[in-house]
């Protein structure tokens, strides 16, 4: 959850750190802190409660000299966030600085083994019991730093990547991982670490993903038995080939581009997006998708007693949208676990399950833990992300990255279109090949798919007109979204955008629900929003929309173009280009996208860094 980078090379490391944080702040923003050795060998560790630029301005009349370093930027979990808590965290002697994404879920027993040892601790987090037992572990059994990471390590239980600094080496940076991503870039004379790829891509195209329990050391100078460049081995001390691959990232893709927010820049990116999604995979005449990931283990998914889908958040909503598309057009049953939930539950996994994980960041702790667990039970793993590299699709036996580039708002928005469009993708071929729907269907949808890019640049000349009544809204403390079908996925996208952002509660629910329970809180000031194309269960829907407005609720309803029915009805409407109906959540999910950040804006949130979240869930 935490954003973590080093560097070690021949230019002053502060800069590159601080920019370094600053492009992963979206992986936490309560704190921030940078370790530098300056040129006389002191270890200088300066930290500040709040977001990067804090640390900035604390640190204008700081010495942030030295070729060598290590940052953070944290999403807290043990201590609050506070300048005490923030990372990086000195070891007893102050010899060694640490910096650490992860959670050690031992970290009681071995502080308490520790203080029993004399150990006293400055803060509360578990971070500083790893950096204490690491000094320990180096004095009472005489051994290098890099063996007593390793012997350390042996004893944590749960998550970590960390690097760390020995200002009695001052040439030399070691850090390891397990359960959290870790990149080391490789430059000329140069080297960096971290969480991902978007501090690197400024300075070098070559990385190397770290696997679990590796430990990684990196070093400008070869002294003692540590040799220059970049040695890796297990926590167990065996040694690993690092192998080098080339990212397919570029800087403008981490830039606004003129866009006030990130978020906002995402959302208008979407028919590139979708473009770039189905490229080499819909055909120039628009008429068959050739999936690599399906085509490769065709008999895998035609033999499939039962898909499962395992996701979080967002990405959990568009695995609801999938089960729609694969139980209508393959005609497999489809079951969608929360990650967290179906990790614990001791599900039952047969041989012949195919098991479908989603992760935009492909890193997310518990869908990583949901599909070791599948794969541990003979299931095959097929997993949607868009990180290349990243854990989830490394574990999977097959898969498909939705090419969306990084997604640096938090909320997720394009990512969420291309995981639809890749899982009706993958729900065609399957439908195609066991002969589940028709030719006339397959060609029509995938015909009409093509055209979704081009719709949803229709449709985003409608932002004006929705920022200005997103205003009438800001005042409500809660919010309901309805659809059906399709749909109803996107009214829970829908609700979960508008809390992410703008912290208004809001609940999503299938509109035939709300005489269940939910119409209890309609009222003029319950803002009520409904999806509502002219498809599937429209008729139904329009009945719901008349007892709200007879209970006096105020409507805004996402309707296809031409509408006048609903339109007549609610107080607010916006269009949405007709399409089949198994596409139309790629086309009304915009207008929500839309809405909450509209909304957000106006209550002046900061709708790219909202607050008590991040972008890439890496603990539980």
């Amino acid at each position: 959850m935490c954003g973590i980078v080093g560097y070690i090379g021949t230019r002053e490391a502060y800069p590159i750190l601080i920019k370094g944080l600053h492009r992963l702040e979206y992986r936490g923003y309560d704190s921030a802190g940078v370790a530098l050795i300056n040129g006389k060998g002191q270890l200088n560790v300066y930290k500040a409660k709040g977001k990067v630029a804090e640390l900035e301005t604390y640190c204008v009349d700081k010495d942030t000299g030295g070729t060598i370093g290590i940052a953070h930027t944290r999403w807290a979990t043990h201590g609050e966030p506070n300048t005490t808590n923030a990372h990086p965290h000195y070891s007893e002697s102050e010899r060694l600085a640490i910096i650490h994404n992860g959670i050690i879920e031992n970290y009681g027993v071995l502080k308490a083994g520790l203080q029993g040892e004399g150990y006293t601790f400055r803060s509360d987090t578990d971070t500083e019991v790893l950096v204490q037992l690491i000094e320990y572990t180096q004095l009472n059994q005489h051994v290098n730093l890099k063996t007593a990471v390793q012997l350390a390590l042996q004893q944590v239980i749960g998550a970590y990547a960390i690097a760390i600094l020995d200002k009695e080496h001052p040439d030399t940076l070691i850090a390891a991982r397990k359960g959290s991503p870790l990149v080391v870039g490789i430059g000329e004379e140069e080297y960096f670490v971290a969480s991902d790829a978007t501090p690197i891509v400024e300075y070098t195209d070559k990385v190397i993903y770290i696997e679990d329990e590796e430990v990684v050391v990196v070093s400008t100078k070869e002294q003692g038995t540590t040799a220059k460049g970049v040695d890796i081995t297990t926590i167990n001390n065996v040694a690993k080939t690092p192998e080098i691959k080339r990212l397919e990232l570029s800087l403008s893709q981490l830039e606004k581009g003129g866009y006030p927010h990130f978020m906002l820049k995402e959302i208008f990116e979407q028919p590139r997006t979708l473009t770039d999604s189905m490229r080499g995979r819909v055909n120039i005449r628009q008429d068959n998708i050739a999936l690599s990931g399906f085509i490769d283990n065709k008999e895998r998914f035609l033999n499939a007693k039962r898909i499962i889908i395992t996701a979080c958040g967002t990405s959990w909503h568009a695995g609801l949208i999938a089960m729609y598309a694969i139980e209508e057009f393959a005609q497999i049953p489809v079951e969608v676990e929360y990650s967290s939930e179906f990790r614990y539950r001791k599900p039952v996994i047969n041989k012949d399950d195919v098991v479908i994980a989603i992760s935009q960041s492909g890193e997310t702790a518990d869908t990583l833990a949901a599909i070791q667990l599948a794969k541990s039970k003979g299931a095959f793993i097929f997993s949607i992300c868009n990180v290349v590299g990243a854990s989830i699709p490394r574990l999977s036996d097959s898969g498909c990255y939705t090419h969306v580039g990084p997604e640096i708002g938090v909320a997720s928005t394009k990512a969420f279109t291309a995981q639809v469009t890749a899982l009706t993708m993958l729900a065609l071929c399957i439908g195609k090949e066991k002969g589940t729907m028709s030719e006339e269907q397959y060609l029509t949808i995938v015909r009409e798919l093509g055209q979704i890019p081009d719709k949803i640049e229709r449709m985003l000349g409608q932002n004006k007109r929705i920022a200005d009544f997103a205003k009438t809204f800001t005042y409500a403390q809660n919010f309901i979204y309805l659809g059906r079908g399709y749909n109803y996925p996107v009214a829970m996208e829908g609700a979960l955008k508008l809390k992410e952002i703008s912290y208004i509660h809001a609940e999503g629910y299938p509109a035939a629900e709300m005489k269940h329970g939910p119409i209890a809180l309609i009222s003029q000031e319950m803002p009520v929003v409904v999806v509502a194309p002219h498809c599937g269960t429209y008729e139904k829907v329009v009945s719901n929309i008349q007892e709200i407005k007879a209970r006096k609720g105020r409507v805004i309803a996402v309707v296809t173009e031409g509408d006048e029915l609903v339109s007549k009805i609610a107080d607010y409407t916006i269009e949405v280009p007709e399409t089949e109906e198994c596409l139309t959540p790629l086309l009304t999910v915009i207008p929500l996208q839309l809405l909450a950040y509209h909304i957000a804006v106006v209550k002046g949130c900061d709708v790219d860094q909202p607050r008590n979240l991040a972008k890439s869930v890496t603990v539980e």
